[in-house]
């Protein structure tokens, strides 16, 4: 159930304790802006000295106001802290806002602190955001407490960077959006960014969500909410490195780093990523317009073919496609465009835009009536002339009376594009021309890089709709052992199938042991083919005995585990696992596996549990697929029966927190079936 926070976004009054006319001091800034709402709700400034601030009588205290306070900002030293937020609360404060830094990011005793600090806020039912968290704004409620304005827009911003929010804005105001709110969440001691997500679903001012993270808090509960809000969400995170794959037992573990899972759940909840604040800033863009697309097929306009091809190779690795177009498609352009124009996509005006300006228009509502096309991207000059003609723009004087007509084509076109459902982004070297103004202002975004309009248009373009967070099951009793054994009957008890086998010590108990040839394992190692504890292709039982003296003498093990040799013709390795991750859960990994997985590191993720179906696509994905569907004349392998084993091993995995890591590797799957051929597991004691 969602949390009330309408103290936060709406309070009936506000107080700021701290406050100062000293410029360099957080209590200056965010009471400046603060005040600018004082016709909205009572205003009051709060300073352990008193005295008059901003032109304003201060009270000491906020219990020294003799009236209520909704919600009191406190920006003060640390050792001040806990003192004024007791202030606040015995005055009826039902929300605050700590701008104070020094505690839990500061290590235990931090910690300690803030714990005891949000007991006593939850006892006196009141909100806390932060601590060590530069404020928020609401500019639909007139909250401004923050130390800087937002421009009013659609966007709510979440983020634990200040520099970062000031750096998003610059860039959005570029394209003529703002903010419906900022909120800077900093410790999440309290009010947590899954809170502020699912308020933020539920405002009407709000069209999309932009996210800057470092910590997620419970990174599983953050992906869910975002999932459900019907809005956009765009995330950029950082310290997504190896580090947490550091000390990892497994193959799984090895090759789990935190970047990968935050990848597999933003794509299972349905969240775009963004790797740099510019990237953020070109998904929002493109988002917060109304138009999408069904498919990829994207074709690229420009009056110059330099720009056309680069435009093209980099739609393509952007992961859009740029087909030929049709013999109908190209027919209707070469009808209204001359005679050196080409027409296959990139369509090249060839200098007609210098003729006719207007024929950018003509041309892309041709496009736009094209059932073969899904997306268009205009790349090159248009907004040149318009430039041209701005006295204050060193452009070479080629405006001439050409400004008035490309300006007239910016208009027809973002007319055209504001008919239908096809989206249209421009990449123009004249990004700030009255020319792209006209366009931004008809709904169509303008890039000046055309890398930019790329990656905008594969934000809009169609992709699976996401499966969403899958819900973890009740846990299972607790498993204590996870010696090899152990792993194979819980899992082939949860229906991974696996080859019979026999444990022992020495070969006197090798008695009415099935037909060879075998396989000899040491399964007290968890590597086993790395430190000879492996023997393959055993023919009979003299070369069994043989490999275990050889093995014994090496190893020394307890036991060993002997195996029918599987039949690996015309089968392929995979590896399948799941690592519990501290933020996600349990976060399945499918792969080609075998002694190479980590050399060749072809694997995808997903938040487990995962079904069969889902596993199957989590297949399809591989890089490697072409092997699975019959490759050079080789039959397909049996891929219902791998999804299922996978199936199988992540609910077992998800039932089980106290296994970090878990996996089968290799599982062999063959155009007859999957065999588990060795399992793992590792108990969280163990790390």
């Amino acid at each position: 159930m969602s949390r009330d926070l309408r103290a936060l976004f709406d309070p009936a009054s506000v107080a700021i304790v701290g406050a100062s006319d000293d410029p360099a001091k957080w209590g200056n800034a965010v009471a400046r802006q603060a005040l600018r709402a004082g016709g909205r709700r009572p205003v009051h400034l709060v300073n352990r000295r008193g005295g008059t601030i901003l032109g304003r009588r201060a009270a000491t205290s906020v219990a020294g106001l003799g009236e209520p306070v909704e919600l009191v900002v406190v920006a003060v030293p640390a050792a001040s802290f806990e003192a004024a937020v007791d202030d606040a609360l015995a005055a009826g404060a039902r929300a605050i806002v700590g701008i104070t830094a020094g505690f839990a990011e500061t290590g235990a005793a931090g910690r300690q602190r803030q714990e005891a600090v949000v007991a006593r806020c939850r006892a006196a039912g009141a909100l806390l955001v932060g601590p060590n968290c530069l404020g928020l704004v609401d500019n639909t409620t007139e909250v401004y407490l923050s130390s800087d304005r937002f421009g009013p827009g659609g966007v709510a911003l979440l983020s634990q960077s200040g520099n970062l929010a000031l750096e998003l804005q610059l860039r959005l105001d570029r394209h003529g959006l703002g903010f419906s709110r900022f909120v800077s969440f900093g410790n999440q001691a309290d009010v947590t960014l899954v809170d502020l997500v699912a308020d933020c679903a539920a405002h009407p001012a709000t069209g999309a969500v932009a996210v800057y993270a470092e910590d997620f808090g419970d990174g599983r509960a953050f992906a869910s909410a975002a999932g459900r809000t019907g809005k956009p969400v765009v995330l950029l995170h950082a310290g997504g490195g190896e580090a947490s794959a550091r000390g990892a037992r497994s193959h799984t573990g090895a090759l789990t780093s935190s970047s990968e899972v935050v990848r597999a759940a933003a794509r299972d909840a349905g969240i775009h990523l963004a790797e740099t604040p510019r990237e953020l800033a070109t998904l929002l863009v493109a988002l917060s317009g109304p138009r999408r697309a069904a498919g990829r097929r994207t074709v690229v306009v420009t009056d110059g073919g330099g720009h056309g091809a680069v435009a093209a190779d980099v739609a393509e690795r952007a992961g859009l496609s740029v087909p030929e177009t049709g013999p109908a498609l190209a027919g209707a352009l070469r009808d209204q465009l001359w005679g050196p124009s080409a027409v296959g996509n990139p369509v090249d005006l060839a200098g007609m835009g210098e003729q006719d300006p207007r024929s950018y228009a003509r041309t892309v509502a041709t496009l736009l009536d094209a059932s073969e096309v899904d997306a268009v991207l205009l790349t090159g000059f248009f907004g040149g002339y318009s430039a041209a003609a701005d006295p204050g723009a060193d452009t070479g004087g080629l405006g001439g009376g050409l400004a008035a007509g490309e300006l007239a084509a910016a208009r027809t076109l973002a007319e055209h594009a504001a008919a239908g459902a096809t989206p249209v982004v421009v990449h123009s070297m004249y990004p700030e021309s009255p020319t792209c103004a006209a366009l931004r202002a008809g709904g169509v975004p303008v890039f000046d890089a055309v890398e930019d309009a790329a990656r905008a248009l594969t934000a809009v373009t169609g992709t699976a709709a996401p499966r969403g967070v899958p819900s973890l099951p009740a846990p299972a009793p607790a498993v204590t052992d996870v010696s090899y054994f152990a792993v194979r009957r819980l899992l082939a008890g949860a229906g991974v199938p696996f080859l019979p086998a026999r444990e022992f010590s020495a070969p006197e108990e090798l008695d009415g042991l099935f037909d060879g040839p075998y396989v000899l394992k040491a399964p007290h190692l968890l590597h086993k083919s790395d430190a000879g504890g492996v023997a393959l292709r055993l023919a009979d039982r003299a070369e069994l005995t043989a490999a275990y003296h050889r093995m014994h003498r090496s190893l020394g093990a307890p036991s060993y585990s002997v195996e029918p040799m599987a039949d690996l013709a015309g089968g392929v390795e995979l590896i399948a696992g799941v690592r519990w991750d501290p933020r996600f859960g349990p976060v399945a990994l499918v792969g080609v596996g075998g002694v190479s997985a980590e050399v060749l590191r072809d694997v995808v993720f997903a938040l487990a549990p995962v079904s069969a179906g889902q596993a199957r696509r989590l297949l399809l994905g591989l890089r490697s697929a072409p092997l699975l569907l019959g490759h050079r004349g080789a039959p397909p392998v049996d891929l219902g029966a791998a999804a299922r084993a996978i199936a199988h091993l992540t609910q077992v995995a998800a039932a089980h927190p106290e296994l970090t890591e878990i996996e089968v590797n290799p599982l062999l799957v063959t155009p007859t079936g999957a065999l588990a051929l060795d399992a793992r597991a590792v108990v969280q004691e163990d790390r």
